[in-house]
């Protein structure tokens, strides 16, 4: 029996946003999955009928696969490809195995030798990399920085040296509450002159994707209260 195909799904950056940024191949695919492997199961079904509302949630399978699952779990998510039927990956926001759980699925599937297929659709740390001005032939997501004081200090310290030395450019996220403190912290901890571009609401409505040296967002650090953004740093 020939297996299933994995098929990576890219979900929302912003609400109502499906008919603008998801193709309409992918919604074609989406129609024929019956199983599908996803970080959070309400975000998908949302998603899932604002794609097509004939689509009947109840009819579907959905295994959830968050930081919280554990690892000997992941692959028995793969048996319905190994029974010869396609699984579909969505991801909270965004491309589905990208800094997402998702990734432990497909390093199971490359391993088994089943099909990975990658579909067209919109990334936050491509899309903002687009638009900050940065260098987008060497750059580096780094995620979340650490909380402790030493480590996080160690961390803006290498992301200096990074940019400097080798002309990368640095992005990272971060809680969205929190997004003030961390404009502050970026903007009194690193040379004034380094640029920062903070990104947010990409491909919704209220999108902006604004590139400043960081003496000049020292008096926007509020302007980003508990507002989902990806940051990004240059010079």
């Amino acid at each position: 029996m020939a297996h299933g195909k994995i098929y990576l799904f890219p979900s929302l950056l912003s609400p109502d946003t499906v008919e603008a940024v998801i193709p309409r191949r992918n919604i074609d695919l989406i129609k024929g999955v019956k199983y599908f492997v996803v970080e959070e199961l309400r975000t998908a079904r949302r998603f899932l009928k604002q794609c097509d509302r004939s689509i009947v949630i109840d009819e579907l399978h959905f295994d959830v696969l968050n930081e919280h699952t554990p690892g000997q779990d992941v692959e028995a998510m793969l048996v319905p490809a190994l029974e010869g039927h396609d699984i579909g990956v969505i991801s909270e926001a965004g491309c589905p195995a990208v800094a997402d759980p998702g990734a432990d699925l497909v390093a199971a599937a490359q391993r088994k030798g089943i099909e990975v297929v990658p579909l067209v659709g919109p990334s936050s740390i491509l899309l903002a990399l687009m638009a900050s001005g940065f260098n987008g032939q060497s750059f580096a997501f780094l995620g979340y920085l650490p909380l402790e004081g030493a480590k996080r200090a160690a961390a803006l310290k290498e992301m200096e040296r990074n940019i400097r030395q080798h002309r990368q450019t640095q992005i990272f996220i971060e809680t969205p509450y929190r997004n003030g403190r961390l404009i502050s912290e970026l903007s009194s901890k690193l040379p004034g002159d380094m640029l920062l571009c903070v990104a947010c609401d990409i491909t919704g409505q209220n999108e902006s994707i604004i590139t400043r040296p960081l003496r000049q967002w020292r008096s926007h650090a509020d302007d980003y209260g508990k507002v989902p953004a990806i940051f990004l740093l240059y010079n």
